[in-house]
């Protein structure tokens, strides 16, 4: 009797997983339309400007408006039946900008988002916080960076439109990104990265280059063939064949307009 008990138990306990995950992988495929991001669109050309620094002070006031945002994305997670491969990579790039802004308003002021991180137990870093939740998942900053956009898309312009919010992150466009506009977008992105002398310094003789290229080479290396070619393919002065490329420090002070 017991046997038959226990077996019962198990057969049911089988039963209610099955159900679980099919109704999560369910949650996740029928979502539905792409959202739309003008709301962020208008956040991104009121509080951020042409140098890409934020001014994270005034945006506290518009937090509602942030919130409604991020609650339309909660509402709709990307997928391949329904929605295009531009409306996805439009969706998690904006998706990451828009939560690092809320991330770091809640803890407003800060002088670096990784002074977030101090005093929560069992985080490795503040891009390791549980705080985003997209229809019954919930994901960290990396888990978007890592793996989605770097795994999915696969697309290495992608550093050059997520945004740390820090001072050498590449500067968080003041617009949000679209399917319909988005290669143009990233293009743009990259080669105003590479060639902000902030954050890159780049010469026919020699380059000192974002640590970004150093952390994530094997991603410009594999849509170029090497890092040297991938930042001649954006560069104003493109790097001689031999030209020595060293790295510059980097900043994590918060990407606050003064």
């Amino acid at each position: 009797m017991k046997k038959v008990f226990l077996l019962v138990v198990l057969l049911l306990a089988a039963a209610s997983w099955w159900v679980w995950a099919n109704s999560r992988s369910i949650i996740r495929t029928v979502s539905s339309r792409p959202v739309s991001h003008e709301r962020w669109d208008a956040l991104l050309k009121k509080y951020v400007g042409a140098d890409g620094l934020v001014n994270y002070r005034d945006f506290l006031r518009d937090s509602a408006e942030l919130n409604a945002y991020l609650h339309s994305l909660e509402s709709a997670h990307p997928n391949d039946k329904s929605w295009t491969r531009a409306e996805q990579m439009a969706y998690w790039i904006n998706a990451y900008n828009a939560y690092t802004v809320q991330l770091v308003l809640r803890h407003y002021p800060v002088r670096s988002i990784k002074d977030i991180r101090r005093g929560i137990a069992f985080v490795n870093s503040v891009w390791d916080l549980k705080f985003i939740r997209i229809q019954g998942y919930t994901y960290d900053l990396n888990n978007i960076e890592h793996n989605i956009l770097r795994a999915v898309f696969r697309d290495a312009r992608i550093h050059a439109a997520i945004n740390c919010a820090s001072y050498s992150c590449p500067p968080l466009r003041n617009e949000a990104y679209t399917s319909e506009r988005l290669n143009t977008q990233l293009d743009e992105a990259m080669r105003r990265f590479i060639n902000d002398p902030l954050r890159n310094r780049v010469h026919a003789q020699g380059a000192q280059l974002s640590r970004i290229f150093r952390w994530f080479s094997g991603d410009f290396e594999r849509d170029a063939g090497s890092l040297r070619a991938y930042i001649n393919r954006y560069a104003h002065t493109p790097l001689s064949p031999k030209a020595p490329i060293e790295y510059l420090p980097y900043d994590w002070s918060l990407n606050e307009a003064r």
